[in-house]
């Protein structure tokens, strides 16, 4: 077991020290048969840490990059995300989670729960594909998550038409938050706004769930601007200063 996490340690390391490599050239370097560095390449393809080109060769995949773009750590964030977090909950009586991307999808790493008992429920831990995320549009419309080739149905209203998504992900972008209804679970709806670091990059999400009878559409845009508020606060005390 030591020898693997070793072994997976350096293959990684080679493909983010230099990229696209052959497989072959891998396992060269680590010094194993190419047929044993497959299994290992497969996983951090799975965990988003490498990917393949076209021709089959190893680059450094979409979660590896994300990591390496951002000095930000959980730590970092929920720390500097606490006070708007909870003048959103306070605002807005629902409750309010820091969502970051995933490999799988987008997780909540803190939550402040708002006055309302009905719809409180604890999100933390729990990985959400993107498509059926508000934070997960959120990463999806600033290219920070990419658009899975298979879309899964969770509800008759999730998007799974990757046009009509592409749509959906150009209003985010046009409107500064995203919205999701009934799309993860009937009678969920959710609202986020994007985080960016001090280098412009978003590195989380600001969203706010509650029962969808207490969020109908006029009540979403009145939070989506409140939550872009609090997320651009959040960016700020990471440093991040928009051009005037």
């Amino acid at each position: 077991m030591p020898a693997d996490a070793d072994r997976t340690a350096q293959l990684l390391a080679l493909v983010l020290e230099r990229a696209p490599r052959e497989a072959s050239e891998l396992a060269a370097a680590v010094g194993v048969p190419a047929p044993d560095v497959e299994p290992i390449l497969a996983a951090l393809e799975r965990h988003g840490l490498v990917q393949r080109d076209g021709a089959g060769r190893v680059r450094p995949g979409s979660g590896a990059l994300r990591f390496a773009r951002s000095g930000v750590g959980r730590a970092d964030l929920v720390e500097h995300a606490g006070p708007s977090m909870r003048r959103l909950a306070d605002e807005s009586g629902e409750t309010v989670n820091l969502m970051v991307p995933t490999a799988g999808g987008t997780e909540a790493i803190a939550q402040e729960d708002g006055r309302h008992l009905l719809g409180a429920t604890s999100w933390i831990g729990r990985d959400v594909p993107d498509h059926a995320s508000a934070a997960g549009k959120v990463f999806l419309a600033h290219g920070v998550s990419e658009v899975r080739p298979r879309l899964e149905r969770l509800t008759p209203r999730t998007l799974v038409d990757p046009a009509a998504l592409e749509e959906d992900l150009a209003a985010v972008r046009e409107r500064g938050y995203a919205t999701l209804v009934d799309e993860l679970e009937p009678g969920l709806s959710v609202v986020a706004a994007p985080v960016l670091d001090a280098g412009g990059d978003v590195v989380a999400a600001l969203a706010v769930s509650g029962p969808s009878t207490r969020l109908p559409p006029h009540r979403l845009a009145v939070l989506g601007r409140v939550a872009i508020e609090q997320a651009d606060a959040v960016s700020e005390r990471l440093g991040h200063r928009p051009a005037r």
